[in-house]
């Protein structure tokens, strides 16, 4: 099976004062080029960042839902029109350690439409791995290019399998406490293009 990946890297960062989260650097690299190695890593041909451009100079293809902001169904449906793999990998960009992530979720089980990741039976959306016929079928009825819908109206449907992981495959960086507890540090925003 041939895969992709849709990042999703372009919220406000409201607990974080509007900073750019995939931006935060741990052990000297953003979260987002750590995302991106950790989707090359389990085999991604095609990564497809929905985000304003943050790093130029990342291999990627940067897509925006319209309006922005929409939140992670809008951005989801907005870079799913350019995955062209069987299977797509759909990873936040604000994980802590996102290839011990992404290696959780692989292989997919033949009678499943995905899998994702579970903390304590509470399912992580945004980490996970997913057929893409299967998510065109469902994308294809939700309205308004799904803004501002919850992740359970483009997933709820569909036979996920849960994988169960231990919290720290799922710790993220919401708020500042938790980029000093991962021992992060706050990178530069990108310079505007004219």
């Amino acid at each position: 099976m041939s895969l992709d990946a849709i990042l999703l890297a372009g919220g406000r960062g409201a607990r974080v004062g509007g900073a750019a989260k995939p931006l935060f650097r741990l052990d000297g690299e953003t979260l987002l080029a750590r995302a991106v190695a950790a989707a090359r890593g389990a085999g991604a041909e095609r990564i497809v960042v929905a985000a304003p451009v943050l790093e130029p100079g990342l291999d990627v293809r940067w897509v925006r839902e319209d309006p922005p902001f929409g939140g992670p169904v809008a951005a989801t449906l907005a870079a799913l029109a350019a995955v062209e793999a069987d299977e797509v990998l759909v990873l936040a960009c604000d994980l802590v350690d996102p290839a011990a992530a992404v290696g959780a979720l692989s292989p997919l089980p033949a009678d499943a439409d995905g899998a994702c990741l579970a903390d304590g039976g509470r399912r992580q959306w945004l980490t996970g791995r997913y057929r893409t016929a299967a998510l065109r079928r469902v994308a294809s009825t939700i309205p308004d290019g799904g803004r501002d819908a919850a992740m359970r109206t483009l997933l709820g449907s569909l036979r996920i399998e849960l994988v169960d992981a231990p919290a720290a495959l799922s710790r993220d960086i919401d708020t500042w406490d938790d980029l000093t507890a991962a021992g992060g540090s706050v990178a530069s925003e990108p310079e505007e293009k004219p």
